[in-house]
C-alpha cells in the first residue's frame, strides 16, 4: 500500500503541470459535484448527514494545501469522505479544477 502511494505521489507530482482544468471539470461533475456542489459550495444535506462542516473548495483553508495533499485526499478521501479510487486516473485534472474555485 504504501509504494501505490509512493507511486501515485510520483505521477501525480510529475503530471500535475500538465493537469487540464476543462477535463478535471468533466470528472469532478461526474464524481464529487453532489458533494462539493457545482462552484465548490458543500451541499448542505450531506454535511448534516454525516455531521460535519464541509468546507467550500475555493476557500483559503482547502486552497492552500498542496496539489499532492489534495490528491491524496481526492483519492484516499479525508474524514468522513469515502475513498473514490475511480477518479485516480483523473485526480490531477479534478485538482486543476478546484484550484479554478479560489475565491
Amino acid at each position: 500500500m504504501k509504494i501505490r502511494k509512493l507511486i501515485l505521489l510520483t505521477s501525480v507530482a510529475s503530471a500535475s503541470w500538465a493537469a487540464d482544468a476543462a477535463a478535471g471539470k468533466a470528472a469532478y461533475d461526474a464524481s464529487c459535484k453532489k458533494c462539493h456542489g457545482a462552484d465548490g459550495t458543500p451541499n448542505a444535506a450531506i454535511g448534516k448527514m454525516l455531521k460535519v462542516e464541509m468546507m467550500h473548495l475555493g476557500s483559503p483553508e482547502v486552497q492552500v494545501k498542496s496539489d499532492a495533499a489534495l490528491i491524496k485526499e481526492t483519492v484516499e478521501g479525508i474524514g468522513k469522505m469515502k475513498a473514490m479510487p475511480t477518479v485516480e486516473k483523473d485526480a490531477a485534472n479534478i485538482v486543476a479544477f478546484v484550484r479554478t474555485l479560489k475565491k
